[in-house]
């Protein structure tokens, strides 16, 4: 305990650490406070009536959103048009060559496409408000409905909330600590976890609850999972490599500097799940476009987030988008053109294409176990909730609640234990290093 105190206020002696980690305390409180403002007539108190006991996907986004997205509130879309515009952006990086190009401009490059995905976000969240609005804000919670009276208003409204919340994101990136976008979500997700703690709480203690016990269990459970997805997102596969030294007349030695390769079991984060959740949402997406009730049966399916042919075809999905996003995001030949460049070699290996067959047979064998692994902990709170788990609640056993929240934290740590260690303090461990992500979506915020 006493370590612990002497960390926080080796914290606080760090002027550029303190002042960073008050300015990201400061902009995710302005945050929260604007999740609570509803949009300009609406009734708050029948909006609230009509929206309790949401399930399904609806309840998923609303964590994502930290409520906002069931208060109709003024940020009530998120930061997820953001991360939409940030996916379409990489994937168009693989397919058409303009991007590849700025993508390979360096700086100049990247504040270019940096500006192609604000405008691609105000296009999407202009496209989704609408459908928000028609899906989500009964007529009757409308205090004056109409196109000029409520809607247009509404939607500029709910983009320009989209916008300030990935302003705020990326100034606490540039001037706080951490990775600001996936900051503001794990806020998100954070704040709804107390309220269904005390709903579970109060659902067990009742009568035909499990009382106590259950409860113990569970949170035991929890914690659980938690070390199951702490090892997920750390796990690493080291692949030795030797430098060669350089002696007098210009000659090489093997017996350079050894260092490694760290392929990650997850290279692709959070991205297969988020993947494969958008095309989860299809099916929904066309129910509100058509009356048929044969396609209103068939979309049930992929409303029952608990449901047996919903979890098997997101599993399944999971598992293919994982070795998609890995293959895309880690090339096996890049990797050994750089170590041929720099005189490195991993041992027992010819350098070149057999270095390249290496690498990539390495990240087939890891990959497969890390997606299986992620489709596992993406499902796990079907099997709470069929377990008798509150759906609020079941929500942070896993899936992408977790896998966010837990990658955030370690990255976030791993910046502080860094200015730390730069300014000759012990780090946030006894032993050992913490290994972060730049970001929980395996990009940059």
């Amino acid at each position: 305990m006493k370590r612990l105190f002497d960390t926080i206020a080796n914290i606080f002696k760090i002027e550029e650490l303190r002042d960073r980690i008050l300015l990201t305390l400061g902009l995710i409180l302005v945050y929260r406070l604007g999740s609570f403002v509803v949009l300009p007539g609406v009734d708050p108190i029948v909006l609230e009536e009509a929206s309790e006991g949401a399930t399904g996907l609806a309840a998923l986004l609303n964590i994502f959103a930290g409520g906002a997205f069931s208060r109709a509130s003024v940020f009530a879309l998120g930061i997820m048009p953001y991360i939409s515009a940030s996916i379409i952006m990489q994937l168009l990086g693989i397919a058409v060559p303009a991007v590849q190009k700025m993508q390979k401009e360096g700086e100049s490059g990247r504040r270019k496409i940096t500006q192609y995905t604000r405008f691609l976000t105000i296009a999407i969240t202009a496209g989704q408000a609408p459908g928000y609005l028609a899906t989500q804000v009964p007529d009757a919670a409308i205090v004056n409905p109409g196109f000029m009276s409520f809607t247009l208003p509404s939607i500029v409204i709910l983009t320009a909330g989209t916008l300030f919340v990935m302003w705020l994101g990326e100034k606490i990136t540039d001037r706080g600590i951490g990775n600001g976008i996936s900051l503001i979500i794990m806020i998100g997700i954070i704040a709804g976890l107390p309220t269904a703690f005390l709903f579970e709480f109060d659902k067990q203690m009742g009568d035909g609850g499990g009382g106590l016990v259950i409860i113990l269990i569970e949170v035991l459970i929890l914690l659980v999972v938690i070390l199951l997805t702490v090892l997920l997102v750390q796990g690493v596969r080291r692949v030795p490599v030797n430098f060669a030294r350089k002696v007098a007349g210009g000659q090489q030695q093997a017996q350079g500097a050894r260092q490694y390769i760290p392929l990650k079991v997850n290279a692709s984060g959070v991205m297969p799940i988020i993947f494969a959740q958008a095309l989860m949402m299809i099916p929904i997406t066309l129910v509100n476009f058509s009356q048929s009730e044969d396609l209103t049966g068939w979309a049930s399916l992929f409303n029952d987030i608990s449901g047996f042919w919903y979890n098997l075809i997101f599993a399944v999905m999971i598992i293919l988008f994982t070795y998609f996003y890995t293959a895309i995001t880690i090339n096996p030949q890049q990797m050994a053109d750089d170590l041929k460049k720099n005189n490195g070699f991993i041992p027992g290996v010819r350098p070149g294409q057999d270095t390249s067959n290496f690498l990539d047979n390495v990240l087939s064998r890891i990959t497969l176990p890390g997606a299986v692994f992620l489709a596992f902990i993406a499902i796990l709170p079907a099997f709470a909730i069929n377990a008798g788990v509150s759906n609020n609640f079941a929500l942070f056993f896993g899936g992408t609640s977790l896998l966010i929240m837990v990658g955030v934290v370690l990255d976030t740590l791993q910046q502080i234990e860094s200015y730390l260690l730069m300014r000759h303090y012990d780090g946030l461990m006894k032993s050992g290093k913490l290994k972060g992500r730049a970001s929980a979506f395996g990009m940059a915020g």
